[in-house]
């Protein structure tokens, strides 16, 4: 077949397979069915026998009318009460669906049993064995959730799994909140219908008088402290579960002061403006957004309520904020150095402000209390910890009874959607908050790799140039946005994400991941500029792994085979049928799709570090064998996903690679160099197949191997030497900036 024809039809393909797959989509979308709103728990009573969910248990009872729970029976007693999370959170996991968990929990509010029912994790599905799922699960039999509604939900110890974290993440929050809204639902363990209700509600009097000094503060309740000495705390470390505690016991006097903590809600003015002075007081009130409240904290002594960890990662870890079932850390943002004008007042050694934000649900009427949390190195990495409360709520003078308010009518159906919505972005932000450095690093490499291809111009005219940054580039790709934070796309994101257009679209499942939100945004984005190579040739871990064990294959003089062009232009056709036949198979079942998706070995490779059942390494060893001799062979022939990725890349607005009218005929140095074979005989780059390695750019610019520049700069050097003016290679040189820049 003709060069120029086989071209035509390849453009003619992709186009069609482009409307063919909006086309689809619409079709879907259209059709899409209302996401449903009925209990699921029925269809896992019948599924779960009662004795895998809760030892000794032989039956289940009926479920209730009004809620979607139904008591465990054991020898003709109800052992307690069953139910689905999914039925009461709605935050879903990493594949855009629910993670169902059945759980149970006694009179006395303690989980009796949990069990893994249902899930579309990929991770789990491909990559974490399904049995270290369900023992992570399993460890919360015995979870308190007395103590965790008390807690805010942080009385107990996240179990991470390596690799899994967003998962586990999920379903820490599905068991915690929904345990505890079925525990007030059923007025299981004391909690009752909300802890909140129990006191009359209160306001913020406006006429309350201020502390004169800091003696009437102190003794009116206005600044409450916590005292620890040196005593306190090695008596407590003496009993501690870990027994090398007791080993290394402060070699101070007992009476010496460990910790001296105080603290005041200084966002009250009668009590912020005599505490911290006029001109601080009005710097906090315009620092503070409206609903926002803000905690004075001090302290003296050995030990600091701060410590230094902040400074690494942003965040207070010694103490948090709790009131009722909301728990808040403190990060840097939200703090600020202090000082104090109240006369009397002790030396403290720190004074800081802590802001805390209105979305939080913070209700400075209401008792709350400081959990500080005290260490003790017990080994070069492993520290034994203790908690202690520092209490506090406002005196009667600084409040007011609230007015009854008029009777209002039903809340609307809406009103427990939008609680659920800030739950679950509550989550998702955790989730941000605590990789702060890892976002912050990928921007720098986009920002980098942006800078790179706009400005190749400058950077291609040094071929060493080049290669040493795209050699450093990669090596970071793959160790740290691959190996260390387990940021490599997969085909399986744009599975989950036409499911999710199908069956009623949420940002929340994208959003728990940051790293791989923000490569799929730049991917997006770069599409537009430069089409898949992008992502492919820069950004991808494993095409990454490929091309590094190459180079080093060709260090070693490994013959590198050139794959002859009437079967690689046929060959790369293979990852487009894999990539529609996942995309078919996923509109039937995406769990399904996600299995038949192992065909990536991005997760054994770079999630799972090699750390899997031998069938999945030899396979991946396969691909990287081969890759030896024939360069990215993985990304050329077989990558669903860049497969996925070329379609959309047919529509990029912007052609940055530059060629010259010889390039192809009779000139094939670049189609020859250029090493996954992306440059068409006849001279013309194929964008589905370009990596944007940027070598090909090099050669256009080399005055040892690109013939038309070498024509040009012996044409020049003739001109000079013969005197004769070449009006002809003046507009060469002119059309050419390197030659002219040589001064040639």
């Amino acid at each position: 077949m003709h060069p120029t024809s086989t071209k035509r039809l390849q453009a003619a393909a992709a186009a069609l397979l482009a409307i063919f797959l909006a086309t689809l989509l619409a079709g879907l979308l259209a059709a899409a069915p209302a996401r449903a709103q009925t209990p699921v728990l029925p269809q896992f009573l019948e599924q779960l026998p009662a004795g895998e969910l809760v030892e000794g248990a032989d039956s289940y009872g009926p479920m209730r009318s009004d809620i979607p729970v139904a008591p465990v029976m054991g020898g003709g007693q109800q052992l307690g009460w069953a139910f689905i999370t999914s039925d009461f959170v709605g935050t879903t996991g990493y594949s855009g669906k629910p993670i169902h968990t059945m759980v149970a929990v006694d009179d006395a509010a303690q989980v009796i049993g949990v069990n893994l029912v249902r899930h579309s994790e990929p991770i789990v599905l491909i990559g974490i064995p399904e049995s270290r799922m369900r023992e992570m699960v399993a460890g919360y039999v015995g979870l308190d959730l007395v103590a965790e509604a008390a807690a805010g939900g942080s009385a107990h110890d996240l179990n991470i799994i390596s690799g899994a974290t967003v998962t586990v993440m999920v379903i820490d929050d599905n068991i915690v909140r929904a345990g505890i809204r079925v525990a007030r639902l059923l007025s299981l363990g004391g909690l009752g219908p909300d802890q909140a209700d129990a006191a009359p509600p209160r306001v913020l009097a406006d006429d309350a008088a201020p502390a004169g000094d800091w003696a009437e503060a102190e003794g009116d309740g206005t600044v409450r402290r916590l005292v620890l000495d040196v005593g306190e705390i090695n008596e407590a470390y003496d009993t501690h579960d870990d027994l090398r505690a007791a080993a290394r016991p402060l070699p101070d006097d007992p009476e010496t002061v460990f910790i001296d903590m105080q603290t005041a809600l200084v966002s009250v003015p009668a009590i912020g403006q005599p505490i911290l002075g006029p001109a601080e007081y009005a710097n906090l009130e315009s620092w503070l957004d409206e609903g926002d409240s803000a905690i004075w904290v001090a302290g003296l002594g050995l030990y600091s309520f701060k410590g230094s960890g902040y400074v690494r990662g942003g965040i207070f870890d010694r103490f948090q904020l709790i009131q009722d079932d909301i728990s808040v850390r403190f990060r840097d943002r939200e703090h600020r150095r202090s000082s104090v004008a109240l006369p009397g007042a002790p030396n403290f050694t720190e004074m800081d402000l802590f802001r805390i934000p209105a979305e939080t649900g913070f209700d400075p009427a209401r008792p709350f209390r400081l959990q500080l949390l005290v260490h003790r190195d017990v080994s070069a990495l492993e520290k034994a910890f203790l908690t202690y409360d520092l209490g506090y709520q406002l005196p009667e003078r600084y409040l007011e009874p609230l007015p009854p308010p008029p009777a209002a009518p039903e809340p609307a159906p809406a009103a427990r959607d939008l609680s659920e919505a800030e739950a679950q972005a509550a989550l998702w932000q955790r989730v941000w908050d605590a990789k702060m450095f890892e976002i912050g690093a990928v921007l720098a490499m986009l920002t980098v790799l942006t800078a790179a291809f706009f400005f190749q111009d400058f950077l291609v005219r040094s071929e060493r140039a080049v290669r040493i940054f795209r050699l450093s580039f990669l090596t970071v790709t793959l160790v740290v946005l691959g190996w260390m934070w387990n940021a490599q796309l997969s085909v399986v994101n744009i599975l989950a994400l036409f499911a999710s257009l199908r069956e009623g679209f949420s940002w929340q499942a994208f959003m728990l991941d940051p790293l791989t939100f923000i490569l799929w945004f730049s991917v997006a984005a770069a599409l537009i500029f430069w089409g898949r190579g992008a992502y492919c040739g820069w950004l991808c871990p494993f095409g990454a792994l490929q091309e590094l064990t190459n180079q080093i294959g060709r260090k070693l003089r490994i013959p590198q085979i050139t794959v002859p062009w009437f079967i690689h232009e046929r060959a790369w056709a293979v990852k487009y049928m894999i990539f529609l036949g996942l995309f078919g198979v996923s509109l039937m079942s995406l769990d399904r799709a996600e299995h038949l998706a192992e065909v990536e070995p991005f997760k054994t490779a770079i999630i799972l570090n090699f750390q899997r059942s031998w069938p999945f390494v030899a396979y991946v060893g396969v691909i990287l064998f081969i890759g030896l001799f024939i360069e990215r062979f993985y990304c050329r022939y077989l990558c669903p996903l860049g497969a996925a990725l070329a379609i959309p890349a047919r529509l990029r607005m912007f052609d940055w690679l530059k060629r010259y009218k010889e390039c192809g005929n009779p000139c094939q140095t670049c189609a020859n160099e250029c090493f996954v074979q992306a440059i068409h005989p006849e001279g013309e780059i194929d964008p589905n197949e370009c990596l944007n390695c940027m070598h090909c750019q090099v050669l256009y610019h080399s005055e040892t191997k690109c013939p038309v520049v070498i024509k040009r700069v012996k044409r020049r050097r003739a001109v000079a030497e013969s005197g004769v003016p070449d009006l002809g290679a003046r507009k060469s040189i002119k059309n050419h900036p390197n030659l002219v820049t040589k001064g040639v």
